[in-house]
């Protein structure tokens, strides 16, 4: 493996690099007008042509980096997969495959096919038939048009493995091997990994040639994200302080993470039953139940998110006002990896870590990892019975989306219609295949569903309902 290349580039303009003019005009549009670091050290390697293994978190602008070195390579006027992107959950796929149409728009008739279970077959035949230049997918899906014989990665020119480390806690070894093997040998591979431990190696070493090696170095803003570690004594005093904590700092939105399912499952339900509105998100959920729990969570129908690192990797998560350790995380980057999902993109954060009587060997080996003292402090008191921490809004669901042509104005328009609500009222809306997510402040819950269940859209009616845990 040989070193990265030098960091001249590093902060450096795009302009610097030899990208198309159309590309550029696209990075400008969008205002990316200067690198991240992982993209300095990436882009000059992948516009070469060389093979990369690259360490860089969630956040750090590593879709943005791939995204431009495969439309860079790609050749237009050939309408056959050249660029294979495989990501461990359908969310991931759909935020990457959603960035590299952002980044193409100023290219001519570049198809972006997103190919992920829990999604229909059907529809995704259909879209492979006629061809496309990029596939981004989960590697169940994507092995299994392979089988059917539905997608031919013959032509492949370069495949990107996406968040590798996750795919392999998810059990995808076998999985992604096939996928590998019906790849060219000549083809680039790009892997992408927030860590690179024992499991990722081999797969790195053995699948890439003379591949270019980047580490971004994980640390976080001092300045924006404050860290707090406490004191406790056992598992119940463990609950309280969580509980304390959340309830004397009220954030909006903030995740706990927890290192086990089992775990995770009984703290989000025993938040609740303390008053405090908690999802529970971990590896066993169902497809479909992950995506709900997950818009729920994205609207501020819930204000606390409970999950595992496995199950958190990959999530999008903006404007999150707290993060709390609940048990320090058993590898020390990992720790990093949680407390830099708060206060992103200049914004104030916090990062709260509890700290059991059994765990005092973790706090030292953080404090040395870290390279500086992490000094405990005491608890919050709560003055008289603070209010429940319910979550500021409600979710409804239409069940139409963009196959009935529904777009997020038609919403609105019905929301405010004549004797309907405030546009202040009203949060995010989005808009899927054949349903729709709107979030409304929590006491206009039931007006906002009666004016949907009563009006028309697009000259239909369509029946709403309120989607709870």
């Amino acid at each position: 493996m040989t070193d990265a290349p030098s960091q001249d580039a590093a902060a450096g303009a795009f302009s610097r690099l030899p990208l198309a003019a159309e590309l550029l005009a696209t990075l400008e549009s969008l205002e990316y007008r200067r690198m991240t670091p992982i993209q300095a050290e990436s882009l000059p390697a992948m516009l070469a042509g060389r093979d990369v293994i690259a360490q860089a978190r969630t956040g750090s602008g590593k879709t943005a980096a791939f995204g431009l070195g495969l439309l860079a390579r790609l050749a237009p006027a050939s309408f056959r997969v050249q660029g294979l992107v495989l990501c461990p959950t359908r969310e991931l796929a759909d935020q990457v495959a959603e960035e590299l149409r952002r980044l193409a728009r100023g290219l001519p008739n570049i198809k972006v096919l997103t190919l992920c279970g829990g999604a229909p077959l059907g529809p995704q035949l259909a879209s492979l038939a006629h061809g496309a230049h990029l596939v981004v997918g989960t590697p169940g899906r994507v092995e299994e048009h392979l089988r059917k014989g539905s997608l031919a990665l013959g032509d492949l020119d370069t495949l990107v493995l996406d968040e590798a480390d996750r795919m392999l806690d998810m059990g995808f070894q076998a999985t992604l091997e096939a996928i590998i093997a019906a790849t060219p040998e000549d083809r680039r591979t790009w892997l992408f990994s927030a860590t690179y431990g024992e499991g990722v190696r081999p797969l790195a070493e053995g699948r890439t040639r003379d591949p270019v090696s980047i580490s971004i170095a994980e640390t976080h803003d001092h300045a924006t994200i404050r860290e707090h570690f406490y004191r406790v004594a056992d598992d119940a005093a463990r609950f309280e302080a969580l509980r304390r904590l959340l309830l004397h700092r009220r954030p909006t939105s903030s995740l706990v993470f927890c290192n086990t399912r089992q775990e995770t499952r009984e703290l989000a339900e025993a938040l609740d039953e303390a008053g405090i509105s908690a999802l529970a998100l971990h590896g066993d959920l169902e497809q479909q139940d992950r995506d709900r729990l997950l818009v729920l969570f994205a609207n501020r129908s819930a204000s606390v998110l409970v999950a595992t690192d496995v199950a958190a990797r990959g999530l999008d998560i903006a404007d999150l006002d707290a993060v709390f350790n609940y048990r320090i995380a058993r590898e020390l980057e990992v720790h990093v990896h949680r407390v830099g999902r708060t206060g992103r993109a200049g914004g104030q954060g916090m990062a709260c870590t509890l700290v059991g009587e059994d765990e005092g060997h973790r706090l030292a080996r953080l404090e040395a990892f870290l390279g500086q003292a992490l000094e405990t402090e005491a608890l919050p008191s709560l003055r008289g019975t603070p209010a429940p921490l319910r979550a500021p809004m409600a979710t409804l669901q239409l069940g139409a989306g963009k196959q009935q042509k529904i777009r997020p104005g038609d919403i609105l328009g019905a929301l405010t219609g004549e004797g309907g609500l405030d546009g202040a009222r009203i949060g995010k809306i989005k808009v899927l295949a054949r349903s729709t997510y709107v979030a409304v402040e929590r006491e206009f819950a039931e007006p906002a569903l009666a004016q949907l269940n009563g009006g028309r859209l697009k000259g239909r009616t369509f029946r709403a309902r309120r989607v709870r845990r």
